[in-house]
């Protein structure tokens, strides 16, 4: 049998500094994801902030916004996760300044973990990177709490 670690976090506090979704982290992405009942969208253009090669977007970048739109669909589906394994396949390279449209949705779902799916297209549908993850599912501190 699996030991599966005994994780409680406070999804209360500082929340609205995320990096990917944080409105109020002056250097995050501030994505904004739409729910659809089925999937998770969100637009976003990266700029030279954003960049690793010269006009190109940091890989860390592209799997930020998939791993956000994943956590987003397996949010909106009724679950707190954090990604346990992910796994990207970069398609093309991205230059800067090209608008985005990042999906994300769940393909999986047990007691204990979420499989997910995402997608980074531009906006002519072109599909840039697609990702993979397997999330593990765990209990806000505040129903801990609730709970006890």
């Amino acid at each position: 049998m699996t030991n599966w670690p005994q994780t409680t976090i406070n999804t209360v506090k500082e929340s609205d500094k995320c990096f990917a979704c944080g409105p109020k982290n002056p250097i995050g992405l501030k994505l904004k994801f739409n729910w659809d009942g089925q999937e998770v969208k969100a637009k976003f253009t990266p700029g030279e902030y954003h960049q690793g090669w010269a006009g190109l977007v940091h890989g860390g970048i592209i799997s930020c916004l998939l791993d956000e739109a994943m956590s987003y669909a397996a949010l909106y589906s009724g679950v707190n996760s954090l990604t346990a394994k992910m796994q990207t396949r970069f398609k093309r390279p991205l230059p800067i300044d090209e608008p985005l449209t990042v999906t994300g949705s769940v393909t999986k779902k047990t007691r204990r973990l979420v499989e997910t799916r995402a997608e980074l297209k531009l906006a002519d549908d072109t599909l840039v990177a697609e990702s993979t993850a397997t999330m593990y599912i765990f209990q806000a501190e505040m129903e801990s709490r609730l709970n006890a």
